[in-house]
């Protein structure tokens, strides 16, 4: 009876969590379609402001720098990220377990000033290249927390039983511990890939002139309020991101428990 009940408002409580997370987004989306530039009150439903949205070259361009930026970053994130993820569960040090952590515990403010001064102090010129630079940085410890995590329940005697047979550590590398890892690596990467194009306090700290992405270009149309085009845009990226962390969630799973 007890359990039951303590099962109910378990359940109730996370009913209650999920309306609190996706129900401003349902509104977002909402609006999106909604025939009126101000978001007052729903008026009629229309595509109007995603004609509009396509039809805003700063816009598009703004979209195309994130595309271009999440790919490179999530590439370099992916191939640096399984190599640390690998020595990771190789050498089982609790200090470098605590350093790949730091970029993921660490708020995002201190990580953007933080590389905003390492920027400087190098005399690094901002713009796109210190934009992927600084995701990267921050992405292989998310690609790095997958792998390893994907080797956690891994049998390493089985690399052992691929020297003995005869493979070098390049086959057993890319025969044996490649496909076993591979679903992190991918799971990791669309994951580095979601939070690049997603950043803003990062991406502001680290952007220069001409260096403008999709969360910069949100932010600017914002201090002319919220609008319908800013909405559109918001729906179309709620659903990318809502896409990419499904697979991830389904391609490993144990990252998401």
């Amino acid at each position: 009876m007890q359990q039951s009940k303590n099962s109910k408002v378990m359940l109730i409580g996370g009913i209650v969590g999920y309306l609190f997370l996706y129900i401003p987004l349902i509104v977002v989306i909402l609006f999106s379609f909604n025939n009126s530039r101000v978001n007052v009150g729903w008026i009629g439903f229309t595509f109007k402001w995603y004609k509009i949205l396509f039809a805003d070259k700063d816009l598009i361009n703004a979209a195309l720098n994130s595309l271009v930026i999440a790919s490179i970053s999530s590439f370099i994130s992916v191939i640096l990220g399984s190599l640390a993820g690998i020595a990771l569960h190789k050498y089982k040090v609790p200090l470098l377990s605590a350093l790949i952590l730091v970029p993921v515990a660490a708020p995002e403010l201190l990580v953007g000033v933080a590389l905003l001064l390492f920027f400087i102090l190098m005399n690094f010129t901002l713009g796109m290249a210190s934009i992927i630079f600084a995701h990267t940085a921050f992405c292989i410890s998310f690609v790095a927390v997958a792998v390893r995590t994907r080797m956690h329940g891994m049998d390493d005697s089985i690399l052992d039983a691929a020297r003995d047979l005869g493979a070098n550590q390049f086959k057993t590398f890319y025969l044996v511990l490649l496909p076993t890892i591979f679903p992190g690596i991918i799971a990791g990467g669309l994951m580095a890939f979601t939070l690049s194009i997603d950043d803003f306090i990062i991406t502001f700290f680290t952007a220069g002139p001409g260096s403008t992405t999709l969360p910069l270009a949100i932010y600017s149309m914002l201090k002319m309020g919220v609008t319908p085009e800013i909405n559109a845009i918001s729906t179309i990226v709620i659903i990318f991101t809502l896409i990419l962390t499904t697979i991830a969630s389904k391609i490993s799973p144990q990252l998401f428990k």
